[in-house]
């Protein structure tokens, strides 16, 4: 297994030499690009062929009472964030909302940092949920901007008032790779410096078209992935953290992505001094509920799946997924961390959310005063 050192601390910290003060008064509208992790509905609009369980229940019963597309209980980090700045819930961008003043979401789940091309090069075409990557949702911000602002003065008064959420993104292009086994782990690590780049890029776009304040997340710990953990588990018993019970070379490839991430930032910061780019350290933030669970109210333990199906030590069966026939809830969702195996609870977003609004996984806070 191909290893890396990157000390916890770097990734913590690294991003503390670039900080800048401003508070939450400022913030009119949100515009949030991803996956699965923030998706609020495109990817239902789209037909989800994919993944259909999401259009049923279980997923949404916690808050909405519904499936409404997102790929969990209740609601996402983007909900949190938007709540805590008094905003509205962001309406998906296919949803084609009459008014995207106050902000729209592009994050569509199943959806790649690399273009559908790198995939269907490598004959792995058929792999992908979805061809609406990264840069077609940029072409989608493209597409509204006009609606949202005229002249250049007025976008960037516009924008200056607006959070640009830009992931997470470039998990699943792990995802595809590692979870269906068609590459080993060590072929994946030499596509992340591409990954990093596609991210870095829009980022530098969103920019270009007056973007200032822009949070960019991190990899989550795929290693305490209940789904990783059931189909990639390992013979070796030093491959796993004697605390949580985590995957260590799939958290290792995890900081790896975040180092890369984290150093690209940094350059995007030099080239644009007056931009405000955060790093949100998702993977810590999420660490954290692994190894202090009940901390958090978790009384369950952090890697068992909530709505899954087949037992064994996660809760998860590849074959009946959560709203799969056979599938069933085990508890109160509130009450886990995880959700189906691949995604988190609302109390687990609620958690990472908190870090980001208040700190401190990002630098600075979402919500930062003076």
């Amino acid at each position: 297994m191909m290893k890396f050192s990157i000390p916890i601390i770097f990734l913590l910290f690294a991003s503390s030499c670039f900080s800048f003060s401003y508070s939450t008064e400022q913030y009119t509208s949100i515009f949030s690009f991803g996956n699965s992790l923030a998706d609020t509905g495109n990817f239902l609009i789209t037909a989800a062929q994919a993944f259909p369980m999401v259009a049923r229940l279980p997923y949404g019963i916690t808050y909405f009472k519904r499936p409404t597309g997102r790929f969990c209980d209740g609601r996402l980090v983007v909900d949190f964030v938007a709540e805590a700045l008094g905003l509205p819930l962001l309406p998906p961008y296919l949803a084609r909302a009459s008014n995207f003043q106050q902000g729209a979401n592009f994050a569509v789940a199943g959806a790649t940092a690399l273009n559908p091309a790198f995939f269907i090069q490598r004959g792995l075409g058929s792999l992908l949920w979805t061809n609406y990557s990264l840069s077609t949702q940029l072409a989608w911000f493209e597409e509204l901007k006009p609606s949202l602002c005229h002249t250049h003065q007025d976008c960037s008064k516009y924008f200056k008032k607006s959070l640009f959420l830009l992931g997470e993104i470039g998990g699943n292009d792990y995802n595809y790779l590692l979870l269906l086994g068609r590459v080993t782990i060590q072929q994946v690590y030499t596509y992340v410096p591409m990954v990093i780049q596609e991210v870095a890029d829009a980022a530098q776009r969103l920019i270009e078209h007056g973007a200032v304040n822009l949070v960019v997340p991190g990899n989550l710990p795929i290693g305490c992935n209940p789904l990783y953990l059931t189909v990639l588990r390992s013979p070796n018993p030093a491959d796993y953290d004697a605390i949580t019970g985590c995957l260590k070379p799939l958290n290792q490839f995890s900081m790896y992505h975040n180092a890369l991430l984290i150093t690209a930032l940094e350059k995007l910061r030099l080239k644009n001094p007056h931009a405000n780019i955060v790093y949100a350290d998702y993977y810590n933030a999420a660490l954290q509920l692994d190894l202090f669970p009940f901390k958090f109210g978790f009384i369950h333990g952090p890697l068992i799946t909530c709505c899954g199906s087949g037992g064994g030590p996660y809760n998860v069966n590849v074959s009946a997924f959560c709203g799969a026939p056979g599938s069933r809830l085990l508890g109160d969702p509130s009450s886990y961390l995880n959700w189906d195996g691949i995604h988190l609870t609302e109390a687990g977003y609620l958690n990472i959310a908190n870090g980001l609004l208040y700190g401190p996984y990002a630098d600075p806070p979402i919500i930062h005063y003076n």
